[in-house]
């Protein structure tokens, strides 16, 4: 398994717009072969000190595939190419950082 953090910097003033045209996405890729979560993420305000907030113009995406394969299937997908053509002018930047477990789920706390 690998997860993903995709962060979408969006051009001021259109979260709302991408959000709304994000939500019909989800659907069709929670659906693809290899998806295990498809998340829209968003700051939520504490008042931690150590928190780094990505501001208001900053979608965050949590995803976890069950392989690089299925990731790279996704992305190449048609409802993403769709995707991507669509919110184009509301982007300004996105970048994605693809990560895997350092511990097996069932590892952690048990004695080694």
């Amino acid at each position: 398994m690998i997860q993903v953090l995709a962060t979408i910097e969006l051009v001021e003033s259109q979260r709302e717009a991408f959000l709304q045209y994000f939500a019909a996405l989800i659907a069709p890729v929670r659906a693809e072969n290899g998806c295990i979560e498809y998340t829209p993420m968003i700051d939520f305000p504490t008042n931690l000190d150590q928190q780094i907030h990505f501001g208001e113009n900053t979608v965050v995406v949590i995803e976890k595939w069950a392989s690089v394969e299925a990731l790279e299937k996704h992305l190449v997908s048609p409802h993403m190419l769709e995707y991507r053509k669509a919110v184009k002018p509301m982007v300004k930047k996105s970048t994605i950082r693809i990560l895997e477990p350092v511990f097996e789920p069932n590892v952690i706390g048990e004695d080694v």
